[in-house]
């Protein structure tokens, strides 16, 4: 079979031209298929996650420091009814895409989300898909340490007992000091190293963090201090591109979660996976679909189900109640719009500083191992090169990625600017390579009489490319000329 993996050889990167090989790789998931390779068909091989620890997993995932931004969505979409019916529009397209990733992954017998987008789209597509990921994960490293800078800022200030938006502050709590430090003593360290175990321990602090943030959020509407006013409570979108300005933090907030690369199940590590499956929602998908007992598309689409419906439920919460709370005046960090002195808003603070410190090293490695993947196969070096030359180019990759990183993280004012730009990106995750496979999936089956649903199947792809690159587009432009160029 000719499909293609991601350490295949320097001279494999093409997918085959031979249309009966094609189809037979990309064979219908209700056929039994034919494993990759003997040594992968024993039958210790097959997955270990439950049902329901493949629901678990996926809402963790999906769930992170993206939410601390929903509120601020509501308020960009034009009030409650404008943001509940875009994010119950996009639930559609995003459970969709989780199938599709299953469909295709059943179909070409790939288990990573880059594999099955080079083994059913080929070269190009899968270079696309692979430079998308680095990108994407090096914007999100810069809303990380924006996000360590705006809560630092927070807790300094009651603990040097200074009224808030006072000025003539010490040097050493200035905010680029703080970011730098903090970024210099902790991520700098957890960066480094070949390989990041560490990220089972931030797991479950990740995770509690995550819903707690959510509960605070939900509480302080229920029962609101005093001192806090809300803005302007909108009511309907200003503008139709309004809306779609709103779709960056949606698409952002599935596709980013905390430091959780590791199932807490202990699953999914057994199955020898590299960590840069798992830097988010769509992209984790295809390995959690095959770690399950029963990788069936249908039982997948249950769990997908169950998963997003939990997930949404936390980001509809935290964006109502906190949009609610604040109106048009909420922050792009809901953190930010309460006081300062609020202990139980400050151990929210605690816990997603906590997260998003081994969040960074997580999305870093991801993203310096799908550059390290290109960069091997376009040298033709082999996988098993001199360690000495393998050291120094990761200790390269990685001072580079973190002094560009901190350096834009220092000199951008919210994480708004960033989600808005690197939000349309996360859209093409959603849509554009999910539906790119779906059509190639369907164009390479080999039947003489097409019906009716193969046509609604590659039309559904055609759409869902069409949508994103359109989502894509809109917010990447306006994120240019009104966020950037401002």
């Amino acid at each position: 079979m000719a499909h293609v993996s991601i350490n295949s050889d320097p001279g494999e990167w093409g997918s085959s031209t031979d249309p009966g090989e094609r189809a037979r790789l990309l064979q219908s998931p209700c056929v039994d298929s034919v494993p990759k390779s003997e040594g992968e068909a024993s039958p210790g091989s097959r997955g270990t996650t439950s049902t329901f620890g493949a629901i678990f997993i996926v809402v963790n995932a999906c769930l992170g420091a993206g939410l601390l931004n929903f509120p601020a969505a509501f308020s960009t979409a034009g009030g409650v009814a404008a943001g509940v019916t875009l994010q119950m529009g996009m639930l559609v397209f995003i459970i969709s895409g989780l199938v599709i990733l299953a469909y295709c992954s059943q179909a070409s017998n790939e288990r990573t989300y880059q594999e099955v987008v080079w083994a059913v789209c080929g070269k190009l597509t899968g270079v696309l898909c692979e430079v998308s990921i680095a990108i994407y994960t090096f914007g999100t490293c810069i809303t990380f340490l924006i996000i360590i800078g705006d809560q630092q800022d927070k807790i300094i200030a009651v603990l040097a007992k200074e009224p808030e938006g006072a000025g003539g502050s010490p040097w050493y709590t200035d905010r680029k000091f703080t970011i730098s430090l903090t970024a210099v003593l902790f991520i700098l360290p957890l960066s480094i190293p070949r390989e990041i175990g560490f990220q089972k321990y931030a797991s479950f602090l990740s995770v509690v963090g995550t819903w707690y943030v959510t509960a605070i959020v939900i509480i302080k509407y229920i029962w609101p201090d005093k001192e806090m006013t809300p803005g302007d409570i909108l009511t309907r979108p200003a503008s139709w591109a309004a809306v779609f300005n709103a779709m960056p933090t949606i698409c952002f907030g599935f596709q980013v979660p905390a430091a959780r690369s590791l199932s807490p199940l202990g699953a999914l590590p057994t199955l020898g996976w590299s960590p840069q499956c798992w830097q988010d929602c769509h992209v984790s998908s295809v390995p959690i679909f095959n770690s399950m007992q029963q990788p069936e598309v249908k039982t997948w689409g249950g769990v997908v189900t169950a998963a997003m419906v939990i997930a949404l439920a936390v980001y509809m919460g935290t964006g109502i109640c906190g949009f609610l709370t604040f109106g048009a005046a909420v922050d792009p960090d809901v953190l930010l719009s309460y006081p300062s002195n609020d202990m139980a808003v400050a151990v929210a603070r605690a816990f997603i500083i906590l997260s998003v410190l081994t969040s960074y090293a997580i999305l870093h490695f991801c993203g310096r191992a799908v550059l390290e993947g290109l960069w091997l196969r376009y040298q033709g070096v082999p996988v098993e090169e001199d360690v000495g030359r393998e050291r120094r180019r990761r200790v390269l990759q990685t001072l580079a990625w973190f002094l560009l990183t901190l350096l834009l993280a220092l000199f951008i004012p919210d994480i708004g600017k960033v989600i808005s730009v690197i939000g349309g990106l996360a859209a093409c995750f959603i849509f554009v390579f999910p539906g790119l496979c779906l059509i190639q999936a369907k164009l390479s089956e080999m039947e003489e009489v097409k019906p009716a649903s193969w046509w609604a199947l590659v039309s559904y792809g055609v759409l869902l490319v069409t949508l994103g690159a359109f989502i894509f587009g809109q917010t990447t432009a306006n994120a240019i000329f009104v966020d950037l160029l401002a």
